[in-house]
């Protein structure tokens, strides 16, 4: 594990920081002694001047502050001889853990197996915070959840209570959700923080939507820009405006007010939430990560806990320092050896099935050029995964095409892994994170990660995890790719299932991207211009159907920083058609092409019907245009 630091600065008065920071140690509860004192520390004078002790209050004016029995703070305190000076705001604070108004219902608030950070936990007495990290007790090798005193323990938990995910405000079945019980815990100067052993459930170490597994702590400084997944606002940034803080917090009975060691988040102008709200109930526990060059990275900057307690308040959020935690719970970052879990090969990956709908569906033939450009495995020319298989262009360096099966009847909801080089393949033949840092360029799935989640838990989680391997990834754009943005490529898929006259919901589906010559240079890679899908399933007349289509993205800019992309095109083509584009052989599903044989369309065309897909879509998506 690796800890990184900062260099000391210097105030107006030639203070340096860690004069300060002994200054704060030493002075900080008697500061909070005064009952309109609410939180001191060090930051930036009026927010962007010179390094100063900072006091939070919470009334400003005159006969206010007679009225508690306070006193005025000084323009400026004496620090080891020097003269520093002062900044004063209003600001009251309290712990993270107060419920909001229910809204969607995502994974973060189900419950899953494995766990993973990110999502909701809570004492079984209490309501919902969120689990920070997945650490190891330094004794044990023990793999335990990290999160705070007021979500795991409470003013009335104890060492050995149950611990449920997700919290029981999200779903009190707590004999179904128990996850855990209270290991440790502390409530004081040096934070609020707790750890509960991980029992009768797998666990996932990286961040649910991060995708990045902590390993190393910070200690933060001034304008460090950090990054947090929480159960209620899920991923927002911040920037660090004051360091070494000591807030006062009232827990309630009978923890009562306490002084709580911390540092101080502010929104990150660059990346405001629309709501403004970097944090809201809930979110306690979760851990902030520091952000840097565009992505989340592994190093543990600090643990949220608590937030202004009104929305007309400045927007901040209020973090324990990740050492002074580590120190109080005893945990380490990374499992000792001896005591590391491997579960990957649980199921033995059989690839995709031709025969899973009852009726043949081939992959598609392959030309001699193609075949020699096939990476292969085992002495084939496609790669075996948990429920789909990929044909490897060893000179692009990315899926010349991935068949894969979905069980409608049988899906099983599972949280984001982390992506990686498969190790059964040569590195060479695969790009890695260094394509898609520092522009708008996503990992895009190309076998969809919940398409091919189904199964036994054991059996789905191995192809989810799976899915994440680059071999199945190829360069698209966010918009394109990303569920929240309802990306169109899986949304072909979800009208195949509300709309089709389908047997068993079940599909076969082959894709991948049009290799062309005029594809966009960019970092070693050709950007695809265009990608295309075949979907077959059968009808309840037990006849096969094919339906295929490409999403083109014709006018993909030149400028892959910024990819500002002409409207998205969607084109429903005929077998035939797709077969020249790809250059790849379909003739033997040639008799269910629905576009070649419109009488297997058992509805009446319109926007409804299978044939139509595309314009249903197109209608969900006004402002794309659509060619049929």
């Amino acid at each position: 594990m690796a800890k990184t630091t900062r260099g000391s600065r210097q105030s107006t008065g030639g203070v340096s920081e860690e004069a300060l920071r002994r200054h704060i140690r030493a002075k900080g509860a008697d500061y909070l002694q005064d009952p309109n004192v609410t939180s001191v520390g060090i930051g930036l004078k009026n927010g962007n001047g010179p390094i100063c002790i900072q006091f939070t209050v919470g009334t400003k004016g005159d006969s206010a502050i007679e009225s508690l029995g306070s006193r005025r703070i000084p323009e400026a305190i004496e620090v080891e001889g020097q003269m520093v000076p002062t900044d004063v705001l209003q600001r009251a604070f309290r712990p993270s853990f107060e419920i909001v108004a229910e809204e969607q219902l995502d994974l973060r608030r189900q419950r899953l197996d494995p766990i993973r950070p990110g999502v909701s936990i809570a004492h079984s007495a209490e309501t919902a915070g969120t689990l920070g990290l997945i650490v190891f007790d330094r004794a044990t090798g023990a793999p335990c959840v990290l999160s705070n005193w007021h979500v795991l323990n409470g003013n009335v938990g104890k060492i050995g209570d149950t611990i449920v995910q997700p919290g029981p405000y999200d779903d009190n079945n707590i004999t179904l959700n128990l996850a855990g019980t209270l290991l440790r815990s502390h409530l004081g100067a040096a934070g609020d923080c707790a750890l509960s052993k991980v029992q009768q459930r797998g666990y996932d170490r990286s961040v649910f939507e991060l995708d990045v597994v902590p390993a190393r702590m910070a200690r933060v400084a001034l304008g460090d820009k950090v990054i947090k997944s929480g159960r209620t606002t899920a991923v927002t940034r911040g920037v660090v405006r004051r360091v070494d803080v000591m807030a006062k917090i009232n827990y309630g009975i009978p923890a009562g007010e306490q002084a709580i060691g911390c540092f101080e988040i502010g929104p990150d102008p660059q990346d405001v939430p629309a709501d403004g709200e970097i944090s809201k109930g809930g979110d306690s526990g979760s851990a902030w990560l520091i952000f840097d060059k565009g992505k989340a990275t592994d190093i543990f900057a600090g643990l949220h806990f608590a937030g202004e307690t009104d929305g007309t308040s400045d927007e901040h959020a209020l973090a324990c320092y990740p050492a002074s935690i580590q120190k109080k719970l005893d945990f380490v970052m990374e499992a000792p050896a001896s005591t590391a879990i491997q579960i990957e090969g649980v199921v033995a990956r059989r690839g995709y099935d031709a025969g899973f709908l009852g009726a043949a569906v081939p992959e598609p033939g392959l030309s001699a050029a193609q075949k020699r450009d096939a990476v292969n495995f085992d002495r084939g020319q496609t790669i075996p995964y948990t429920h789909f298989s990929v044909c490897l262009s060893a000179k692009r360096r990315m899926a010349r095409y991935v068949a894969w099966n979905i069980d409608g009847s049988r899906l099983v909801a599972l949280p984001r892994r982390g992506f990686s080089i498969d190790p059964r393949i040569d590195a060479k033949y695969q790009f890695g994170d260094a394509l898609y840092v520092e522009n708008r360029v996503d990992r895009g799935h190309i076998a969809r990660r919940a398409d091919v989640c189904w199964g036994p838990v054991a059996e789905a989680e191995q192809a989810n995890r799976d899915s994440f391997y680059f071999t199945n990834i190829a360069p698209q754009h966010e918009r394109f790719n990303q569920s929240s943005r309802k990306g169109l490529w899986g949304e072909l898929e979800n009208l195949v299932f509300d709309q089709a006259d389908l047997k068993d919901l079940k599909l076969s589906v082959i894709g991948g991207p049009v290799f062309g010559t005029e594809d966009i240079e960019y970092r070693d890679a050709l950007i695809p211009r265009s990608f295309w899908k075949m979907i077959a399933y059968l009808g309840k007349d037990d006849r096969l159907r094919c339906a295929s289509f490409i999403l083109s993205q014709e006018k993909l800019l030149n400028d892959l920083e910024s990819l500002d992309l002409d409207p998205f095109r969607i084109y429903q083509v005929s077998l035939a058609e797709l077969a020249r584009k790809t250059e790849l052989n379909f003739d033997l599903l040639s008799d269910a092409d629905i576009i070649s044989r419109p009488e297997l369309v058992t509805r009446p065309l319109g926007p409804e019907s299978l044939v139509d897909t595309t314009k249903a879509v197109t209608e969900i998506r006004s402002e794309r245009d659509l060619r049929l």
